[in-house]
């Protein structure tokens, strides 16, 4: 059983049935609590909640608009306070149990998710094919789009570099193909190379699409058009992008994709958790997310927060939901913020089915612009 919040009551179902507990204010002002109880054809109204999906680019695939991340299962480097523990494998499998439940089926991973070789930790591919192996063995038609990436490592030369690393994400993911195969970001040199491997993947029959990360507006231009004399559409190019970190609305990263017909897939949608409302400059993450996001930092965040709060609650909303509701209505836009529980995946459902006015939408874009934005991922701009 997972919970959702929705229209501001948070309801706990299964594949059967579901139930919502919550509280609102009528007309008078007085806070009603209501239970509501249903069956079946409510949690397809749950689900219903996805709007459908997108294709990514021009390809045949399609995912819904709300992808999730798995940067953080597994790993004991940078998430989970550098730890891994049994307890955090279990929610890591309740944050995908309960995206699938929902109808998300867009799950982003990567070759140097997690880790192979830390103690306690493991990596991330391999964490997946556990859970997609048991969610198969209770629901054989269960919807679940795989995306991975290719490290673009310095000694990694040349097309079959690209094809080896997939195969060998494939044996860790127990897969024979997968849905989205992307550069993780631009290799030093032999990108051609890369961009040849990527379409030799696709012919293979290894993937279905294949997209870059971290690409700059000219890198993205050449991976579209080398894929393009092969009849490859470049499905995605995946970017840092928030409502704090807008470097590719300013680079033209943005306009590109859009004019290419490239989705933009955007990762750390919430700058990494600062602007959920769950950090006050009193209380900043924990973990290298506290030499970035700095009580100074968060300081300076609050009145953007509060107003992103304010916002949310006119709808029922928090200030994830209204946050990746943002970044959703930018269009061509498909944001995958990080799960660690079911808890967390559940809240992002809660970003889907309804949408932001213009003028919040604009409110919103230029109060984030009077803080200074966090440096991203250094390559993108290479």
């Amino acid at each position: 059983m997972t919970g959702l919040q929705l229209n501001g009551a948070w309801c706990m179902y299964s594949s059967s049935s579901s139930t919502c507990v919550g509280q609102k204010k009528s007309k008078n002002g007085v806070i009603v609590k209501a239970v509501v109880s249903s069956d079946e054809n409510s949690t397809r109204a749950v689900k219903a909640l996805n709007e459908g999906k997108v294709k990514l680019g021009g390809s045949n695939l399609e995912v819904t608009k709300l992808g999730v991340g798995a940067w953080s299962w597994g790993d004991n480097s940078y998430w989970n306070n550098f730890q891994w523990d049994d307890r955090k494998l279990k929610a890591a499998k309740a944050a995908f149990d309960t995206s699938i439940d929902n109808g998300i089926n867009l799950i982003d991973t990567a070759e140097v998710y997690g880790s192979r070789s830390s103690l306690g930790a493991i990596n991330s591919e391999t964490l997946l094919r556990r859970f997609i192996k048991e969610r198969k063995e209770k629901d054989p038609e269960a919807d679940v789009a795989v995306a991975t990436k290719f490290a673009a490592l310095p000694w990694r030369l040349g097309r079959q570099s690209v094809v080896n690393a997939l195969k060998d994400s494939l044996s860790r993911l127990g897969l024979s193909s997968v849905e989205l195969y992307q550069l993780h970001w631009p290799g030093l040199w032999g990108n051609e190379g890369y961009i040849d491997g990527l379409g030799d993947a696709v012919e293979m029959g290894l993937v279905k699409a294949v997209g870059v990360s971290n690409y700059s507006e000219k890198r993205l231009r050449d991976a579209y058009q080398r894929l393009s004399k092969r009849g490859i559409p470049l499905a995605s190019n995946q970017v840092n992008y928030s409502l704090i970190y807008r470097l590719p609305e300013e680079n033209d990263v943005k306009a590109a994709c859009d004019e290419l017909g490239v989705t933009l897939i955007a990762y750390s949608p919430l700058a990494q958790g600062s602007l959920s409302g769950k950090y006050t400059p009193e209380n900043p993450p924990s973990g290298p997310r506290g030499r970035i996001y700095t009580s100074d930092y968060l300081s300076k965040l609050q009145p953007l927060v509060n107003r992103i709060r304010e916002i949310g609650q006119n709808y029922d909303k928090t200030p994830t939901q209204v946050i990746l509701n943002w970044l959703i209505a930018q269009e061509n836009v498909v944001p995958i913020p990080g799960a660690k529980d079911g808890q967390q995946a559940a809240e992002f459902v809660g970003a889907l089915g309804w949408r932001l006015s213009s003028d919040e939408i604009d409110e919103l874009r230029s109060m984030a612009k009077q803080v200074k934005p966090i440096i991203g991922f250094p390559v993108e701009k290479l």
